[in-house]
């Protein structure tokens, strides 16, 4: 198996996913989410991190899981997806795994379709989705984003 290497492993209620770790920038506190007026429906809003704006997606909505509203306890991955950075909503970290050849399975050998996704890796406790953060947005949601965080969106001139 090919690209495969150290994740990061975070849960969202009972299921785990992981990222690749040199897409990952860090881990932040949970703070207030500014809705993006015109942004793509898996997209949260907005946050200031150290004087960026960064689009806050929302995998719950993404992945077809139960949505609840972002808590104190939960955290942002600061990550790159596409050429951008990007904050995604987690409930919890978990660690960096290395993943051998004999511990993932590519997307394509397991159910193909699944475009958000790289593989699935097996751990003796159960199986990690390994997502694809550079598919994470179709063509139109990037340029709807893009669209909604232009310097025109947001400063409303």
């Amino acid at each position: 198996m090919k690209c495969f290497g150290p994740f990061v492993i975070f849960r969202l209620d009972a299921l785990r996913f992981a990222v690749a770790l040199d897409a990952v920038e860090r881990f932040v506190r949970a703070v207030e989410i500014t809705e993006l007026p015109n942004a793509p429906e898996s997209v949260h809003g907005v946050i200031d991190v150290a004087g960026r704006i960064l689009p806050v997606f929302n995998l719950r909505k993404r992945l077809g899981l139960r949505e609840r509203a972002v808590e104190p306890d939960d955290l942002f991955l600061i990550a790159r997806s596409g050429g951008r950075e990007v904050v995604l909503v987690v409930d919890e970290s978990l660690g960096v795994a290395e993943l051998s050849d004999s511990e993932a399975s590519e997307r394509d050998d397991i159910l193909p379709g699944l475009e958000h996704f790289r593989g699935v890796a097996r751990f003796d406790d159960g199986l990690v989705l390994i997502h694809d953060l550079e598919r994470f947005l179709s063509i139109g949601e990037a340029r709807a984003l893009d669209e909604a965080m232009s310097p025109d969106a947001i400063c409303g001139s």
